[in-house]
């Protein structure tokens, strides 16, 4: 009986130490994605309802892809790169074609913070998720 009692207390301290390790993170859906980048370019840009409308289903669009892609890649993870570049660029495009003078000159600033952060480990403002690199 103690043995019994030991293995479950040692089997339900791996778990919890597992548990703790994994953070509860989980990956988003295409859906969260899409509205938390277009929410942070709304913010960013200062977008317009029916700008906002439709970055959020160019974001969509580019979410669902990439979810696509990393189911089809594989392992290749070069070739998953070069797929999400042509996305990302493609939709870059897309999103440029909905902005003004000056939304387009703060869309650019945006994206170097962004590059900056990710080149910096993700440290400091939130970070993820919007457009130009998820």
């Amino acid at each position: 009986m103690k043995k019994v009692l030991i293995i479950c207390g040692l089997l339900f301290s791996v778990m919890t130490f597992a548990k703790a390790q994994d953070g509860d993170r989980k990956m988003p859906t295409p859906e969260e994605r899409a509205e938390k980048g277009a929410a942070q370019l709304t913010k960013k840009l200062t977008l317009t309802e029916d700008q906002t409308t439709k970055v959020k289903a160019i974001l969509l669009d580019q979410a669902k892809a990439t979810v696509k892609m990393r189911e089809e890649s594989k392992g290749d993870r070069a070739g998953m790169m070069a797929k999400m570049k042509t996305i990302m660029e493609e939709n870059d495009a897309k999103i440029n074609a909905l902005l003004n003078d000056d939304q387009k000159k703060a869309y650019v600033t945006y994206k170097e913070e962004r590059m900056n952060r990710m080149k910096g480990g993700g440290k400091g403002q939130g970070g993820g998720g919007g457009a130009g690199g998820q």
